[in-house]
């Protein structure tokens, strides 16, 4: 059992009786008299279940509650209140105690509603990760393709090694965030386990090391309460680094202490924490380039191309289209709660000739609004109709600018900025992030440019 407990009482004789009894369930319980202890417990612990006191020596614990919550959410809390207080214990649970237990305290019944809260835990976990899983993006379509059944065999054979880091690289939508959950899923300890999927682009330079390493109270300014950040959250299960290249230096120093250890210190802290967390990283950028540059470490590219899965894009494997869209249009059914609607004739052949630089992503996307927009009973994929076939728009893409300005009469800027855009997408390899940056773009200008705004 093992599950780390916090039994925060000042009553010495209650809470060492009431420790013996949760010890001898097989419970790790760490002992604290007040709310000063507690905090400086839970920046060394994080508890599945605490046992809070409503009255302690330097202030009330039901006050101490939304604190506690924030700093370990997902621990059960049982309040232990006065006898015949029912308004407190029924604020306790308002407050998000998973139970109440009043004093004088039977240890029978102490453990009783201990095992029961930890129990409905559990269960709300395992429903929550059911959910994520059957949420409509996580199902994955077997490969018709050689080259992605390589791909998953390489992940099933990875999985036997919980604690290697992995690196997914390919353009963007091909996937890889429905990879890096599918190798959560092979993974020892996957089921029930946290996959936290974190978008290194998305997050704020200033705070990028406390979201992810946590911070300690009074680290910075808005530091009042320490912080768990996400390596320790993923604990058991996969932190997923999407985008990773956009990393900070300084923080990608601190991720390869990690990779190499398994262990950090929060942000503010002097204190050692450890976590087992899978590292699974993914990028469309070309690492090597920016290695090149000085934007990425070398010594990091090394550690976590170890295993290094390169996802081929849609249009190379041609054969996963139909057995792609089937699958993902059952999905998009059950969503949506629509009739059975196949895909007609024309639609197949549509989706065949087409050339796909959005990758899975767009092929959702465009089923998506067929399926709203289209009335008959088989889905013909209008929204594609006057778009090039494959061949076309890959000759499209790959116009040279000059001969594009300097031929012919004079163009519309905005013709010229399209085709610059297109050609400088090409250049890289069909990567959008990296493109935008190299052409001083936000990604919405980027997408603007290319006329899919």
């Amino acid at each position: 059992m093992n599950a780390p407990l916090l039994f925060v009482d000042d009553d010495r004789a209650f809470s060492s009786l009431g420790a013996a009894a949760l010890q001898r369930e097989g419970y790790a319980v760490t002992l604290a008299r007040s709310l000063h202890e507690a905090r400086a417990a839970l920046g060394k612990l994080t508890p599945a279940l605490v046992v809070l006191d409503r009255r302690l020596p330097d202030g009330d614990g039901l006050g101490f509650l939304p604190e506690l919550k924030a700093q370990a959410p997902g621990a059960a809390v049982v309040m232990v209140t006065a006898h015949g207080d029912i308004a407190s214990a029924v604020d306790a649970v308002r407050a998000g105690a998973a139970d109440y237990v009043a004093k004088p305290v039977e240890l029978a019944d102490l453990v009783l509603r201990v095992r029961r809260a930890l129990d409905t835990g559990h269960l709300k976990e395992r429903l929550a990760a059911a959910e994520a899983e059957l949420s409509g993006r996580r199902r994955l379509v077997p490969p018709a393709s050689g080259a992605m059944q390589r791909v998953l065999a390489a992940l099933e054979r990875i999985a036997a090694s919980p604690r290697s880091a992995v690196l997914l690289l390919g353009e963007t939508g091909v996937g890889k965030e429905m990879l890096a959950r599918h190798l959560h899923g092979l993974s020892s300890g996957g089921e029930g386990a946290p996959f936290v999927h974190v978008n290194c682009a998305a997050l704020p330079e200033q705070t990028v090391e406390s979201e992810l390493f946590g911070h300690e109270k009074g680290a910075f300014t808005d530091a009042r309460t320490a912080r768990r950040g996400l390596v320790e959250v993923a604990n058991g299960g996969t932190l997923f680094l999407d985008e990773v290249g956009e990393l900070p230096p300084g923080l990608q120093a601190k991720l390869l202490t990690f990779l190499d250890s398994g262990r950090f210190r929060r942000l503010g802290g002097t204190t050692e924490h450890s976590s087992s967390a899978r590292i699974v990283a993914a990028t469309n950028r070309d690492l090597p380039a920016l290695m090149a540059r000085g934007e990425f470490r070398e010594d990091l590219w090394f550690r976590l191309s170890v295993f290094r899965i390169d996802i081929p894009p849609l249009r190379e494997r041609r054969e996963d289209i139909l057995p792609l869209a089937e699958g993902i249009l059952a999905d998009l059914r059950r969503e949506l709660g629509r009739r059975d609607t196949p895909l007609g004739p024309r639609a197949r052949a549509r989706l065949q000739s087409y050339a796909f630089p959005g990758n899975v992503r767009e092929l959702r996307n465009l089923l998506e609004r067929a399926l709203v927009m289209e009335p008959g009973p088989e889905l013909q994929l209008d929204v594609l109709d006057g778009v090039k076939p494959a061949a076309a728009t890959a000759a499209a893409n790959t116009v040279d600018p000059e001969s594009f300005v300097l031929s012919g009469p004079p163009r519309a800027l905005e013709d010229v900025e399209r085709a610059y855009t297109r050609w400088a997408l090409e250049k890289l390899g069909g990567r959008r992030m990296e493109a935008a940056k190299v052409l001083g773009l936000s990604y919405p200008t980027f997408l603007k440019r290319l006329g899919e705004d």
